[in-house]
């Protein structure tokens, strides 16, 4: 039988998240590389484009003119599914911005730690 929120592995993905959204408010892309994982195989869906592949997910991030940047969240969840699976989602704004995010993300413990595999990166319309 499958064990889902196993107390412990829970606590893991939590810190790989809160390792993962300090990088990415300071810009740190040496941490966000790390974060994700090192395949072609890995995707990223963002607002306006999508990156196949590690490389250019890289790319993509070294393109970026990124200055450090604050947002709220809420409604975080994370769930794991065994001990080497879980799918994690936010809501969140800038304060800078009026409309608000979503994101999620499916990490996947790899000999090198919790990467993630599949990102997705959306907006919310007003009018929802």
């Amino acid at each position: 039988m499958l064990e889902l929120n196993i107390p412990e592995i829970v606590a893991e993905v939590q810190g790989a998240i809160e390792r993962y959204e300090r990088a990415l408010v300071a810009n740190d892309l040496d941490i966000l590389d790390k974060s994700f994982w090192s395949s072609p195989l890995v995707v990223r869906f963002g607002y306006v484009s999508a990156q196949y592949g590690a490389d250019a997910l890289a790319d993509y991030r070294r393109s970026r003119i990124l200055g450090n940047f604050k947002r709220r969240l809420w409604n975080q969840t994370v769930t794991t599914f065994g001990r080497d699976f879980a799918v994690a989602t936010v809501e969140y704004q800038r304060p800078d911005q009026t409309r608000q995010g979503r994101q999620s993300q499916t990490w996947v413990r790899t000999p090198d730690g919790w990467r993630v595999v599949l990102a997705h990166v959306s907006r919310r319309d007003e009018a929802e």
